[in-house]
């Protein structure tokens, strides 16, 4: 095995720690090991954190390299750090990882044979290992906690440490024993990491783990490039192929409830021409991995799922996520739609909501737990859960503001301009409180006794023998809201739910009862919000998809070819030379004159100046044989764009105008002010500060991009998006070894890129 780099020749022996990350064999030690010249600023924080031996939570969305935060500092510092994971490929993966780079790493877990399980143990007595992996199962046995009493360890790092609180949406009860370790461990530090946690599991975290003075570093939840849409659901089959057609040829995920549905949805889309494939824990494994292997390899375009897909897939750039059916929790929603628009491009979540969603998964969630003898506890955490997703289902708030409420993180933005109500696309009704107190009457006249099905007859006068054998026909409250849609009446009396209004008594037979702001409702002192559909407006992400919808497909083909010759004449990665959202607007537009592709998105004087010429006569000569239109419009409203903000301009707006918000940050820049700085100042995301910095170096180009990136790390982008010819941000990403995050590599590719041609 080899030796771990940048390391002491006593690893045992453990000095006091006060480092900083900038100290320079630190600096060192992660180059040589990793390859990485920087971290992430959230990184930065905890892996100092670490290295001063201060218990810390840390609550860090996957990908945003949780791993390093303990690896690197167990490098560094020495000693035995001890991670506790429940995922035994998890596990296994991190280890050869870790060999593969020079560092001695163990694990201790039921796939090894005893002969493996010897060696572990020889690495950690001899004082190699510097990290030991093992389940919570496993290290809470007499054995293995006399075995590293024996060997006692400097530091413990929990990973997916939600599963210790029972209000976490993931919650193992071997995790909630973890707390003896403290007590056995005394001198050790005790370090928590998760992906996904609420202040409420956080606080349970720190007191389960009995952190001593922690410090709680919480990267934002937020994901600005997302838009999120709750929508009434109707006929599925058409709504889910809707929203295919209008992506076709992008990728994207369905997720689905049951496999019956996987399969049926799958079926139906494939026979509509939208290249799908399902995938469900009832296929065998061949079948699943082929599945998986066809999404991710771009074969096939669609996967309807159940939530047993989704774990690893790394298909960056996956353009939608429907839900057909609500998901269990908050966790599980904001997981399951993260694994769009990875890419940092603009991508559409929608979920199609039904108040009945939430009685069926109460209903067999119930069923689960009490025959599993669950205590009352996870059950009510788990049904919490429940209603928290309902609730965001129902209440008619910024989504996105709502998501990072959820898990107490500040959103300050008025509006975030990409979701469904930011973007007025749900109508709060002029007769909310008529249609209430209509509906609130008739539970009270119907005593309380029925459900949302048989109340919803009587609202709208149905003639069934049900409704005549109790003579309801005779009530003032039958056929009183007669003309309404039954689907929306039933997302009314949902929507009275989440505003406790009304309320649903679960049992074999849920009955609607009025809820705890009813009398008020009906004494008219307490007005409900009504939400139905409006027409949809062009979000970001479905102005990419009508982009892609109304690109002429040969002649997209053709420019990219254009595209990939030029780059390798310049020596440059296709990206720099143009990307394909510009190829796409090109071969939806197709310009008559090269005048004309200076009105495409991405293409300023100086790509016009350089590339032009061979681009616009690939466009001439596909156009003359295929006979296609030229100067097209392709977003509606008199060829008004949008940009990825979701702010609308037109075309006739002037090339100089600059919103308020930019003119601010360039203020900045033009001071030198780094990114981080300005991003805190102006309260905005950093991802938000970079794009705006971009368009900066468009508009008003400068000499050198050193005051903000330095040449060093300038060079090694360079380098690797020669190495990989990419024209996205995510293979040359993945070639940094993620050490590099997408903000920066995208800045220095457009600095580059503006001064082609100069």
């Amino acid at each position: 095995m080899s030796s771990t780099p940048a390391l002491s020749s006593d690893s045992r022996v453990v000095s006091s720690i006060d480092s900083s990350i900038a100290d320079a064999t630190f600096s060192k030690m992660l180059k040589d090991v990793w390859g990485y010249d920087s971290l992430r600023p959230s990184q930065r924080d905890a892996i100092a954190s670490v290295l001063k031996r201060r218990d810390t939570l840390v609550v860090m969305p996957t990908g945003g390299g949780k791993s390093l935060c303990y690896q690197a500092p167990a490098v560094h510092a020495g000693g035995l750090t001890v991670v506790v994971s429940p995922l035994l490929a998890l596990m296994k993966d991190q280890v050869d990882a870790l060999k593969l780079v020079g560092v001695c790493a163990a694990r201790v877990d039921s796939t090894l044979n005893a002969e493996e399980k010897r060696e572990a143990a020889r690495l950690v007595r001899s004082g190699q290992a510097r990290l030991l992996f093992v389940s919570p199962e496993r290290l809470l046995t007499e054995d293995f906690l006399r075995f590293l009493a024996e060997n006692p360890p400097h530091t413990f790092a929990i990973d997916e440490a939600h599963c210790v609180s029972q209000w976490g949406h993931d919650f193992r009860p071997e995790y909630r024993q973890l707390g003896q370790l403290r007590s056995k461990f005394p001198n050790a530090a005790f370090h928590a990491f998760t992906a996904t946690a609420t202040e409420r599991v956080r606080k349970d975290i720190i007191q389960q783990l009995q952190l001593r003075n922690p410090n709680v570093l919480v990267s934002s939840f937020d994901r600005p490039n997302l838009t999120y849409r709750i929508i009434p659901r109707g006929d599925l089959y058409t709504q889910v192929f809707e929203i295919c057609d209008r992506a076709r040829g992008t990728g994207g995920i369905v997720y689905c409830m049951r496999r019956k549905d996987v399969e049926q949805i799958a079926d139906y889309l494939t026979s509509k021409g939208i290249s799908a494939v399902g995938y469900h824990a009832g296929m065998s494994h061949d079948e699943r991995k082929r599945a998986q292997e066809a999404f991710v390899g771009e074969s096939v375009d669609v996967v309807v799922a159940t939530v047993a897909f989704g774990m690893g897939i790394d298909r960056s750039n996956v353009r939608f996520v429907v839900h057909a059916a609500m998901p269990k929790s908050i966790e599980h929603y904001q997981q399951e739609t993260g694994r769009a628009g990875r890419d940092g491009l603009p991508a559409d979540c929608t979920l199609f909501f039904s108040g009945a969603d939430a009685m069926n998964i109460r209903k067999l969630t119930e069923k689960s737990l009490q025959e599993a003898n669950a205590e009352p506890a996870i059950l009510q955490s788990t049904l919490q859960h429940l209603e928290d997703m309902v609730s965001y289902c129902r209440v008619p708030k910024c989504r996105h503001r709502a998501l990072v409420e959820y898990f107490a993180e500040p959103y300050p933005n008025p509006s975030c301009g990409a979701c469904d109500v930011c973007l007025g696309e749900t109508d709060s009704i002029a007769e909310a409180k008529e249609i209430s107190q209509k509906i609130l009457s008739c539970v009270f006249r119907i005593q309380e006794r029925y459900g949302v099905k048989y109340l919803i007859d009587v609202l709208l006068g149905a003639n069934t023998k049900e409704v005549r054998a109790r003579k309801h026909e005779q009530l003032s409250t039958y056929g009183i809201l007669r003309g309404h849609e039954k689907e929306q009446l039933q997302d009314w009396v949902y929507q009275l739910v989440g505003q406790d209004m009304l309320k649903i008594e679960a049992g074999e037979y849920p009955i609607v009862k009025l809820g705890i702001h009813a009398k008020s409702v009906l004494k008219g002192t307490v007005s409900p919000i009504l939400l139905r559909s409006a027409p949809r407006k062009v979000s970001a992400a479905t102005a990419a998809n009508m982009l892609t919808e109304s690109a002429d497909q040969p002649l997209f083909e053709s420019l990219r070819q254009v595209r990939k010759q030029l780059a390798l004449e310049a020596n440059l990665p296709p990206y720099v030379i143009v990307n394909d959202r510009t190829l796409l607007e090109m071969a939806a537009v197709r310009p008559s004159s090269i005048d004309g592709l200076k009105s495409i998105h991405g293409m300023g004087d100086a790509r016009c100046k350089a590339y032009g010429v061979p681009l616009f006569a690939c466009i001439e000569r596909v156009s003359i044989e295929r006979g296609l239109a030229r100067d097209v419009k392709v977003l509606p409203d008199s060829g008004r764009r949008e940009s990825r903000d979701g702010v609308t301009g037109s075309q006739n707006t002037p090339r100089d105008f600059v919103p308020g918000r930019q003119q601010e940050a360039r203020k900045l820049f033009r001071a030198k002010a780094s990114i981080d700085s300005v991003a805190e100042k102006m309260n905005l995301s950093r991802s938000t500060i970079a794009k705006y910095f971009v368009e900066w170096l468009e508009a008003e180009p400068c000499d050198s991009i050193d005051p903000w990136v330095s040449p060093d790390l300038q060079t090694k982008i360079l380098e690797a998006a020669k190495a990989t010819q990419a024209d996205r941000l995510k293979p040359i990403f993945d070639h940094l070894n993620g050490s590099v995050d997408y903000e920066t590599i995208r800045i220095v590719l457009s600095f580059y890129a503006s001064r082609v041609g100069k």
